[in-house]
């Protein structure tokens, strides 16, 4: 991958996440005081079950480092704008939801370098390791993550109804962008991902699925409302597409690890829309 195609990957990222930056405000992080529970089950679930099940995936699998690695890289990432909209049709509970992205992406700069170290400890041999820079990675994460989302943030709390106007339009855009990055690596990497599609395909189903139905058994042990579960569910299982690839593609240099990214991403909205289906049936139960 050349260095423009870097910068414009990273651009938008940047982009996106100055979109979930206009959704924040910072009563998103006082949520943790309102109902500390729920934010707790959802970000366990998030940040320490979904890493260990995309491990247990991998060694199950027998998955090829290649592969192995991106499914750890993706199970590092945070939800995206993508949990909060698909939370909204699913009429799950939003502000956790948001206060859930908000809070993952935040403690992703220190988690994300830590899981990808042990990735490629894990499933790297000796003549096939790469040491990644943490101190790098964590300056990487907090340009492409922390600055673009505060600036958003920013902007909702000084100018508020041109955050709300341009809300649709940049969650518009992020989708297109999701779309227009995978075609670009999709084709960069085309003489070997029909190959990796075999290998990863399944592998993806699995731990989409797992993560969901894992996320909403924890909100249902501990007798979470239905719309916390929903929204835990969701933000368990559908993860930040584009930022796995931007570090497969940016910080570590390799496309091919971005392989799992790109499958999981387009699979969540399959997904995603049986979520909003089921939740539909499950939420008429209330009533």
């Amino acid at each position: 991958m050349n260095s423009t195609t870097g910068i414009i990957l990273a651009i938008s990222l940047i982009i996106i996440m100055f979109g979930l930056g206009l959704s924040l405000t910072i009563k998103d992080f006082k949520r943790i005081f309102i109902y500390p529970k729920a934010i707790l089950i959802g970000l366990t679930s998030q940040m320490i079950v979904l890493p260990l099940l995309g491990y247990f995936i991998s060694i199950f699998f027998g998955l090829s480092p290649v592969i192995a690695i991106g499914v750890m890289l993706l199970t590092a990432c945070p939800g995206g704008p993508t949990s909060n909209m698909i939370t909204f049709l699913a009429k799950g509970d939003l502000a956790l939801s948001i206060s859930l992205t908000a809070f993952a992406s935040m403690l992703s700069i220190i988690t994300i370098p830590l899981i990808i170290q042990f990735a490629l400890t894990e499933f790297l041999s000796e003549n096939q390791s790469v040491q990644l820079d943490t101190l790098s990675t964590i300056k990487q994460m907090f340009v492409i993550v922390i600055i673009p989302v505060s600036i958003g943030m920013l902007v909702k709390a000084k100018a508020p109804k041109f955050a709300t106007r341009m809300d649709k339009p940049v969650k518009i855009a992020s989708a297109l962008i999701f779309v227009l990055v995978v075609i670009g690596l999709t084709y960069s990497i085309r003489d070997v991902f029909l190959e990796y599609l075999k290998e990863a395909g399944l592998p993806a189903i699995v731990l989409n699925i797992c993560t969901m139905f894992v996320g909403f058994l924890l909100a249902f042990i501990f007798k979470l409302p239905k719309p916390q579960a929903i929204s835990i569910s969701i933000e368990s299982g559908i993860q930040n597409g584009t930022l796995a690839i931007t570090i497969a593609t940016i910080t570590l240099s390799n496309p091919e690890f971005a392989i799992v990214p790109v499958i999981y991403g387009l699979l969540m909205y399959v997904t995603g829309t049986l979520v909003v289906i089921l939740s539909k049936f499950y939420l008429s139960e209330m009533r």
